[in-house]
């Protein structure tokens, strides 16, 4: 699949700093937006970064899937709260053989695209990105931006390191951002809601930054309370995280610079959050498996008792 193609479903901080990053390394992208593609198309993206800033122009955006050509990889760079979409927008943007690439928080989020395109057709992307969009095609790169890679499997199975995982890892590092290849997706999954599910969920119960949550006795002793839980939960399903990535999570969050997590920001800008697949998927799974999980239990209820207050 040489010269690939892409389209980026989503171009919030995540999928317009991905993809701004691809399009700037030479890579064909289109940017399907559910709004300010005018402006992006007069004004071009506005990356402030770390790595250093950009502004890329001649920008292929779109607020019309019909209009866009068909991709060799359709980026899903929604919030998983809009995945109802998908079945609508992923025949309008992938080409028949296309690879459907699922870069978003949470358990089961391939699922949609899969029931879509295929099992065999969708690759799941965890990205650990400190970003915020700060407007129409402007995003403010924070801190890291490394990406995991891995095969999606229907049944949870690891499927190991392809050619395509290869090819596609080939085209981000060409656009300067750092790749690795997970021989067991389901694994990484569980591996990073050990971040996802104590920052996400205590940034917004708690109303405090991620430097707050670990400045705090308290509150860090809670983060690795609920850390403890999430790990054991996935060694329900086999899943074994290593008593070092639990360390490293705690150390890098540790040394971040202060952040608001997405969900905080959604919850503070009056969005929907990803309560289900962040919390509820996992919490299914677990109970599925035999697990009680009374911290993501009550973190999961907190949270749609405050979701649902921001929006009746």
């Amino acid at each position: 699949m040489p010269d690939r193609t892409y389209a980026i479903i989503g171009a919030g901080a995540l999928g317009g700093f991905y993809g701004a990053r691809l399009a700037r390394a030479g890579c064909a992208v289109h940017f399907l937006m559910r709004s300010g593609a005018d402006i992006v198309r007069r004004r071009g993206f506005v990356v402030e970064s770390k790595d250093g800033d950009f502004t890329l122009t001649d920008v292929q955006a779109y607020d019309d899937p019909s209009r866009m050509p068909l991709c060799d990889v359709a980026v899903v760079a929604l919030k998983t709260t809009q995945n109802a979409v998908l079945p609508g927008l992923l025949p309008l943007v992938l080409k028949p053989d296309g690879l459907a690439l699922v870069m978003q928080n949470g358990l089961g989020v391939e699922d949609t695209a899969a029931a879509v395109v295929g099992a065999s057709r969708v690759m799941g992307g965890l990205c650990f990105l400190c970003a915020h969009k700060l407007g129409p095609g402007h995003i403010r790169h924070l801190d890291y931006g490394y990406i995991d890679l891995g095969e999606y499997s229907a049944t949870g199975v690891a499927r190991g390191v392809t050619d395509r995982m290869r090819a596609i890892r080939a085209d981000f590092e060409k656009a300067g951002i750092r790749v690795e290849l997970s021989e067991d997706l389901l694994l990484s999954r569980w591996k990073k809601l050990v971040w996802n599910i104590p920052y996400n969920g205590l940034s917004v119960v708690l109303n405090a930054r991620t430097d707050e949550l670990m400045g705090h006795p308290d509150a860090r002793l809670l983060v690795g309370d609920i850390i403890r839980g999430v790990v054991d939960d996935a060694g329900a399903y086999g899943k074994i995280i290593p008593e070092t990535h639990i360390q490293r999570m705690l150390d890098n969050t540790t040394e971040m610079k202060p952040y608001a997590t997405s969900m905080k920001l959604d919850f503070d800008n009056h969005q929907p959050m990803e309560v289900e697949a962040i919390f509820g998927v996992p919490l299914q799974r677990a109970q599925q498996a035999g697990k009680q999980s009374p911290r993501l239990a009550t973190l999961y209820r907190q949270l749609r008792f405050l979701d649902a207050s921001r929006h009746n």
